[in-house]
């Protein structure tokens, strides 16, 4: 083991010794590509001017945002069309001089609620 172990110090000793170097034309055509790709990115980009709709879609959240809101929307309004049997007509609610309901208004059983003395 300790054999193999100098072997391979005797191996990075020369490596270490023997640096390769490039040649002069190679590193200036490098540094000169660099630079040009450094001066690129500093460079300012035009940003293309975005219209009041785009950037409301891009507000609600694009087409996953955008999809629950019409959702919801088709939802209440379906709901306010179609409203369950238990609950009062909002367009009554709107319409009507008389605001007292009572819970028997709700159509449930209200059996409980009376008096039986």
């Amino acid at each position: 083991m300790a054999d193999e172990d100098l072997k391979l110090d005797h191996l990075f000793a020369d490596a270490r010794r023997d640096r390769l170097t490039l040649a002069d034309d190679l590193v200036v055509r490098i540094q000169t590509d660099a630079e040009a790709i450094r001066l690129e990115r500093l460079a300012p980009t035009a940003r293309p001017k975005r219209g009041a709709w785009t950037r409301l879609f891009e507000t609600i959240g694009g087409w996953q945002g955008f999809g629950g809101l019409v959702a919801a929307s088709a939802a209440g309004v379906w709901i306010g069309f179609a409203a369950p049997t238990f609950l009062p007509d909002p367009a009554n609610l709107l319409t009507a001089q008389d605001t007292s309901y009572l819970v028997a208004d709700l159509g449930f059983d209200t059996s409980f609620l009376e008096n039986t003395e």
